[in-house]
């Protein structure tokens, strides 16, 4: 019986080449989307399910308010983990973390040192961490590995790095110097292969952190009024004791230990903390990530899957129009099968065990077509994400869920209808009563409708995704970032005198316009906030202000607009500096000119306003204009860390940019002979705030071209089927006088009709989708009108030139042949 169904429906397929092959193609664009989108959702939800007890798993993060705006860090004051200890009931353990970059020495064969230099991903924890997060121990105590200070656990994979020769217990004991910090070997734990965003792999005894080196002072202890991005701190609660209640225990303790003042509450300033789940660590990007591997995006990986289950149900779509279309040619067959004995059971199965075989033919196609699909979108995908059948057995499971679900979902309804026909009936050629063949119309036409929605959908959302990538590249940010080229020198090894001798010899070079020193570029991904006091003869005024650190070349090097005062200059350090426009309205002056001679206090001293300068970006426009200081950075080796310059411009022929970019090179080695040189162009720097959503349009547009073509082979599908069925009609109509464009215009009218109803549906559903994701850019372009218009022209032309390749070929055939059979 089984054998007679697959030949039975092979015998289908090769009678009707066209159309099972736009089935087979159809479906393998949907299953291979759906699996390479499996395997990338699959990687990111498995991050961190294997640590024992995950549910109780917490980190703490904070969240500061003022004045409406809320801002977010991963990091805690130092004191956190001490304050959780002694004043919250409910934690069973906490893990203290603060990451480090610094050079490594160690050891090698006959004593010579080996240095590793500017290493991340290095700790300070204590041996509560290895509690909380799983690890298998390979050598040492795992009980007391870190408990006294000046001890160091090293991963297995970076212990061999460190010691490729020896043995895990051989390693114990040896010496690992960070910077000047000497450590001890006290433990190997094995390097964690699963998914996890904790990818540490030196961990120094905090206790190492000791008030009066200057580790300890960098880690601030006792300052509860210092948020590093470094400090972090991880908690385990108990069984059955709620987030909640931590999260106010621990707001409760803070208050208490670093109360705030009347003036920050009354201009709605706080800094509260907040209780994070491990499994929220790897997907919310609120509050970022340091020594991890990076947040993926739950929105993201929403909006795949809604991608996957969209081209799904395109090649679904395709597959029942075109089998509900071809229903009448197969009734003949239907009519002797139930004549012959077949009952209507028999009939569904072998209308499903042709969809099934279609379906596995694309399952096929789509396992050779992933690890390709995987390369092409290298940029896009984790570089964990694998199309490995042999050690991911979960992949075949999936597909066989995959393979049932698309089988019955696009044959149910056919196999339904098909082995509904009367024998009777359809050995009259009546093989569909009226009411039937309406039903069957109006499916095949609302099926039809539902494609060009998703597409136009598509269409619409990645016009937008690109129309707000495009602004934000090219809006006035405020500054200049074109010809500009930035580099921040080494942290251990800077100097500011060292920087300024490096300014100089950048001037001479010929292509250089202009060199500044300072510290970061107007808009960054760092941050450097503190609070000044403004008294204006009534109240103090407390403002936490964005800080700037720079020379007088910066402000007109970056085309920073004065709009009062004066530039800022060395003889203002420590007395004077420059504030933006937004900062002088949060102080009541409409008129810049008004601010310029007020005097602030800020960390002991008084400045005075120099200068108000027009409003900047200092970040992506996803948040809103800050009020910002900029500030004389003397002779700080720290804030004249940063050398930016402007280049000349270009000549027609070009190559001076290159040219000066090595010799910009080379005096960099003569100044940090031991690093290799950073420059970066800034405007490159911009467009990374934007990876995000490059990435989003660049996906959308492949989900817009997939949806289209696959669209349009159903269409083409369905072209032939009708300009076949209505030969003898069109030959009728020629005989009468019809022109080819009459009968072309025939043929598209119902496709025309049923784009603008698509249309008419789509466009509000898709006003409201961009509305909600531009909710999140605090300066954003406007969703025009004409994005809906282009769109739904844009698929009436596509769709009309499809239809046309058919209906045009069946216009102009000679009504004779048309006709022959008449």
């Amino acid at each position: 019986m089984i054998k007679n169904y697959i030949k039975t429906a092979f015998r289908s397929f090769w009678k009707r080449k066209v159309f099972t092959l736009i089935n087979i193609v159809g479906l393998s664009i949907g299953i291979s989307a759906s699996l390479v989108i499996y395997l990338i959702v699959h990687y990111d939800f498995t991050f961190d399910k294997f640590h024992k007890d995950s549910d109780r798993i917490y980190r703490v993060v904070s969240d500061y308010k003022f004045q409406g705006n809320v801002n977010h860090s991963y990091g805690v004051t130092a004191p956190m983990a001490a304050g959780i200890k002694n004043n919250v009931t409910g934690v069973e353990l906490i893990a203290p973390l603060f990451t480090l970059n610094p050079d490594v020495t160690v050891l090698a064969k006959h004593n010579e040192p080996v240095k590793f230099k500017g290493q991340d991903h290095i700790t300070l924890a204590d041996q509560n961490y290895f509690k909380i997060i799983q690890y298998k121990w390979l050598a040492g105590s795992s009980t007391t590995a870190l408990n006294d200070p000046y001890h160091v656990v090293l991963t297995s994979e970076r212990a061999k790095v460190y010691f490729p020769s020896l043995t895990y217990d051989q390693m114990l004991g040896k010496t690992v110097t960070y910077d000047t910090l000497k450590t001890t070997v006290m433990g190997i734990v094995e390097t964690i292969k699963e998914n996890t965003d904790f990818s540490c792999h030196d961990f120094i005894s905090f206790s190492s952190a000791q008030p009066k080196t200057r580790l300890g002072k960098d880690v601030q202890l006792y300052n509860w009024g210092n948020t590093n991005s470094a400090s972090e701190v991880f908690i385990k609660l108990y069984p059955g004791v709620s987030a909640a209640e931590i999260q106010t225990q621990v707001n409760a303790m803070y208050k208490k230990n670093h109360p705030q003042s009347a003036d920050a509450l009354k201009n709605g300033s706080s800094q509260t903390y907040t209780v994070q789940p491990l499994s929220d660590i790897h997907f919310d990007q609120t509050y970022g990530t340091f020594d991890f591997s990076g947040p993926a995006s739950k929105p993201r990986s929403y909006m795949l899957l809604a991608i996957a289950g969209f081209l799904l149900l395109l090649g679904c779509i395709n597959f029942i129009n075109l089998t509900t279309a071809q229903a009448t040619l197969r009734a003949k067959e239907i009519g002797i099968r139930k004549t012959l004995g077949s009952n209507r059971k028999q009939l569904i199965v072998q209308f499903l065990s042709e969809t099934f075989l279609i379906t596995l033919f694309a399952v096929v196609i789509s396992i050779g077509l992933a690890p390709l699909i995987l390369k092409l979108f290298a940029d896009f995908v984790a570089p964990g994400v694998k199309a490995d059948y042999i050690h991911q057995p979960d992949i075949f499971l999936f597909l066989f869920v995959l393979t049932v679900v698309v089988g019955i979902l696009s044959g149910f309804y056919p196999a339904l209808m098909l082995s509904g026909y009367k024998p009777v009936l359809v050995l009259k050629n009546q093989a569909q009563s009226g009411s039937s063949r309406t039903r069957n119309a109006w499916l095949r036409k609302s099926l039809t409708v539902s494609q060009f929605v998703i597409a136009l959908f598509f269409i619409m959302a990645t016009m937008l995704v690109s129309k707000q990538v495009y602004y934000a590249l090219h809006k006035d940010l405020g500054f200049k970032k074109d010809a500009i080229i930035f580099a921040e020198t080494p942290y251990k090894t800077r100097k500011a005198a060292t920087n300024m001798v490096m300014a100089n010899k950048l001037r001479s070079l010929p292509g250089v316009a202009m060199v500044s020193v300072g510290f970061e570029p107007p808009s960054s991904d760092g941050t450097n906030t503190t609070n000044f006091v403004y008294k204006d003869g009534k109240k103090d005024i407390t403002t936490p202000v964005e800080l700037k650190f720079c020379d007088e070349n910066y402000i007109p090097l970056y085309h920073i607009r004065i709009l009062a005062g004066r530039n800022i200059t060395a003889r203002d350090t420590g007395s004077g500096f420059v504030i933006n426009e937004k900062y002088a309205r949060i102080l009541g002056f409409t008129n810049p000119n008004d601010a310029i001679g007020k005097v602030f206090a800020s960390n002991g001293k008084n400045l005075r306003i120099v200068g108000v300068v027009a409003d900047f970006y200092t970040h992506s426009l996803q948040s809103p204009i800050s009020p910002v200081a900029i500030l004389a950075a003397g002779k700080d080796n720290f804030y004249n860390g940063v050398i930016h310059i402007a280049l000349k411009p270009e000549t027609a022929g070009g190559g001076e940019w290159q040219k000066t970019m090595a010799a910009m090179g080379k005096i960099w080695k003569e100044m940090y002979s031991d690093d290799d040189p950073n420059y970066q162009f800034y405007d490159k720097s911009i467009e990374q705030f934007y990876g995000q959503e490059k990435q989003t349009s660049t996906l959308l547009t492949w989900a817009t071209g997939l949806s289209i073509f696959i669209s349009c082979l159903g269409l083409l599908g369905l072209a032939i089927y009708t300009t076949g069925q209505r030969t003898k009609e069109i030959g009728v109509r020629k005989v009468l006088g019809a022109s080819v464009s009459q009968i072309v215009r025939l043929l598209s009218t119902e496709l025309v009709l049923l784009i603008l109803l698509a249309f008419i549906i789509v466009t509000p559903l898709a006003w409201l989708a961009m509305n909600k994701w531009m909710e999140s850019y605090a300066d954003k372009t406007t969703i025009s009108w004409w994005i809906f218009a282009t769109s739904g022209a844009g698929m009436l032309l596509v769709a009309f030139i499809t239809s046309s390749l058919q209906t045009i070929k069946a216009a102009i055939v000679n009504p004779v042949k048309s006709l022959r059979s008449e």
